[in-house]
């Protein structure tokens, strides 16, 4: 899409802080008006509008792309977005552990055991861990503890650990990037930990690394868009 307009700002709209576009307001893929919680997110939203060159790249405006999901898919799909959330929480990443090398061993222990025993303690979420390759069944109390926390959530916030569990593998680490347990960086090294390990050991792969950075961008942006809702 080419660019249509000159200037992208933002100004406090009905519910919150709206995006406007040459004075105009933006709307969501579904038309709904794309209205935000906090300035700070609204200003950033307009931002990535602005820095547009000649042609729209949708790819480099994640904010845009993360807030619009929450308003036009969340309130109608809210039950099965937790659903696949849960489904990620039943095979947890972290649960998993490798038997050797020794490095890698203690590398997933010392990155993943500090989020279970925050989960446990926190959420009341204690999750069972194997070195087993069959999917073990988690205790159902630890199960409806995390989907009380996910129910808890609203749609920016639903929408950013939607966005770090599927780059992890893991809601634990998703959901302690929300409660501000982890930063961005720490929730990437420990979700790609087997990856990183593996580009140590055999050397850097141009395709991997490429890969690694998606995901490292796609969880920096989630964070940064808890942040920003969160300011005035």
């Amino acid at each position: 899409m080419k660019r249509f307009y000159k200037e992208a700002g933002s100004a406090p709209a009905e519910g919150g802080h709206g995006v406007l576009l040459d004075g105009k307001p933006v709307r969501t893929p579904a038309r709904a008006l794309l209205v935000t919680p906090s300035a700070a997110l609204a200003q950033a939203v307009a931002d990535e509008w602005q820095v547009q060159g000649e042609k729209i790249d949708p790819a480099s405006m994640p904010l845009m792309r993360m807030v619009a999901t929450a308003i036009d898919r969340i309130p109608a799909n809210r039950s099965a977005v937790e659903a696949d959330l849960m489904a990620f929480a039943s095979a947890d990443l972290l649960c998993y552990r490798a038997t050797h090398p020794t490095a890698l061993v203690e590398r997933q222990s010392g990155l993943w055991q500090p989020v279970l025993d925050w989960a446990a303690l926190r959420l009341d979420a204690a999750l069972l861990v194997t070195q087993e390759l069959v999917q073990i069944e988690q205790p159902p109390q630890a199960l409806a503890a995390l989907q009380r926390r996910l129910e808890a959530l609203d749609a920016l916030e639903l929408v950013a650990v939607h966005t770090i569990t599927a780059a992890t593998a893991s809601l634990l680490l998703a959901l302690a990037v929300v409660e501000g347990e982890l930063d961005a960086r720490a929730a990437f090294e420990a979700g790609q930990a087997d990856e990183l390990y593996g580009l140590e050991v055999w050397g850097e792969d141009e395709q991997a690394r490429a890969r690694l950075d998606t995901l490292s961008g796609e969880i920096a942006a989630a964070e940064r868009l808890l942040m920003l809702a969160r300011q005035p």
